[in-house]
């Protein structure tokens, strides 16, 4: 079957049931209002013009990422709109005035994130072109890392300096600089990679990278200890220094990067826990939630609840309580997922990440060219790492670090990132297969 057609056909399935799963919740919570109804059926044709798109711009690209992102979308679309009810009848009850609803602004996110993805699409026509520019990545990535820290326009919000505000507009630059220094990363390990792979130091009987090809890695130590310490930022911190490991394994192949990775990662986490107290309240809440639930904890105890409570196949959208957890729509949304679909449910959604991630890697074997494979492993690490610092951390695996779930959470800055990387794996994959075709 042509690529293209099997996209068509998983992308109908995605919005089949993400419309069953508004439909759902609607009828669950009573809801009348057609407004919701009309800008989730815009979202819908926005997805259906951005596979109009692959299939012009990248027509031998993987037909997978495209629906299964799709309908991660819709339902975080469907549990924010629901969450909106909630919070409305609250205010309702109260005498008090809603605040604006969140799924509003998300649809305009989740439209601009296809048009993005469409835009890499047509700008992007060779992956291999983003090589050119390592080291212009590289500032970039560092420049954004650094932008919460300005005076003026930086914002602290919920204790962590992350946010930029403009007017009354506010991002995150730091899911934007992931994409850079993912770019960045490849683009110096594919120049590297048999220096750190091959040429080693004897030492006590065993061969050690040489001190010169440890600078790398030291840096990007110090960078996710600085992100930890000046921006207070536990997920970030594990994301950076996790991708540019994980990457320079898949570069070399050499198992000793590994160790000296957790050796540092170990050394870098007891020094701040020894230092910091915001560290400390993070692994106090994690190793003993209840005993804080009045404080720190209350946020992961009402999440335990809630996955307690959805059991084995959930109490159905709309029939939950998950407006009791706070930050339900952005931080806590798997938790919201977890309550209202239970753990099959829940597990049936992390399959689709597990796929997205799988899809990529096989991307980046397929692809011929040492940039290409790099940094489609890449983006394949940093969305699976990101997913799994989330549910680790709502689940109680780890501690709590306040990371946004891809594509499911509210909130622009996470949902365009992703787009955009979900753009650049469409484009190497029509890339490799041209290629393969060609030959």
């Amino acid at each position: 079957m042509n690529l293209r057609r099997q996209e068509a056909k998983l992308l109908a399935y995605a919005i089949g049931i993400g419309f069953l799963a508004f439909l759902t919740m609607r009828a669950n919570l009573d809801a009348t209002d057609s407004a919701s109804m009309w800008r989730f059926v815009a979202v819908s044709l926005v997805a259906v013009v951005a596979h109009a798109g692959v299939r012009r711009f990248a027509p031998l690209a993987d037909p997978t990422l495209l629906p299964l992102a799709t309908l991660l979308n819709l339902l975080g679309l469907v549990m924010i709109s629901r969450l909106d009810v909630a919070e409305a009848t609250r205010a309702a009850r109260q005498g008090a005035i809603p605040a604006p609803p969140d799924f509003v602004t998300q649809s305009a996110w989740t439209i601009l994130g296809f048009t993005l993805l469409l835009a890499v699409l047509m700008l992007i026509r060779d992956h291999r072109q983003l090589q050119r520019y390592t080291y212009t990545s590289m500032a970039l990535g560092l420049a954004l890392l650094l932008m919460p820290l300005l005076p003026i326009i930086g914002t602290t919000v919920n204790g962590a300096q992350l946010w930029v505000r403009v007017g009354d507009h506010s991002f995150q630059p730091g899911e934007f600089a992931k994409l850079c220094l993912t770019v960045f990363f490849a683009g110096f390990l594919v120049l590297k990679r048999d220096s750190l792979a091959f040429i080693r130091v004897r030492y006590r009987g065993l061969g050690w990278p040489r001190p010169r090809d440890l600078g790398p890695l030291l840096v990007s130590w110090l960078l996710s200890v600085a992100i930890l310490v000046f921006e207070r930022d536990l997920g970030m911190s594990f994301l950076y220094f996790g991708l540019f490991i994980a990457m320079l394994y898949l570069a070399t192949g050499q198992r000793t990067w590994l160790a000296l990775g957790a050796v540092l990662f170990v050394l870098g986490a007891g020094a701040a826990w020894a230092l910091f107290a915001h560290v400390q309240e993070r692994v106090a809440v994690w190793w003993d939630p209840f005993g804080h639930a009045a404080t720190q904890g209350y946020q992961v105890v009402q999440s335990l609840y809630g996955l307690a409570t959805g059991g084995l196949f959930g109490t159905g959208l709309g029939s939950g309580f998950p407006y009791l957890v706070p930050f339900a729509n952005s931080d806590f949304i798997l938790s919201s997922f977890g309550e209202e679909l239970g753990f099959v449910g829940l597990t049936a959604m992390l399959m689709l990440y597990v796929v997205i991630v799988q899809r990529g890697l096989l991307i980046a074997t397929r692809v011929r060219d040492g940039f290409g494979q790099l940094l489609a492993s890449g983006l394949a690490v940093v969305l699976g790492l990101q997913t799994l610092i989330v549910a680790g951390g709502v689940t109680r695996l780890i501690p709590l670090t306040g990371l946004t779930t891809p594509f499911l959470s509210a909130g622009g800055s996470s949902l365009v990132a992703n787009w955009i990387a979900v753009g650049l794996l469409l484009r190497i994959s029509d890339t490799a297969n041209r290629m393969r075709v060609e030959a």
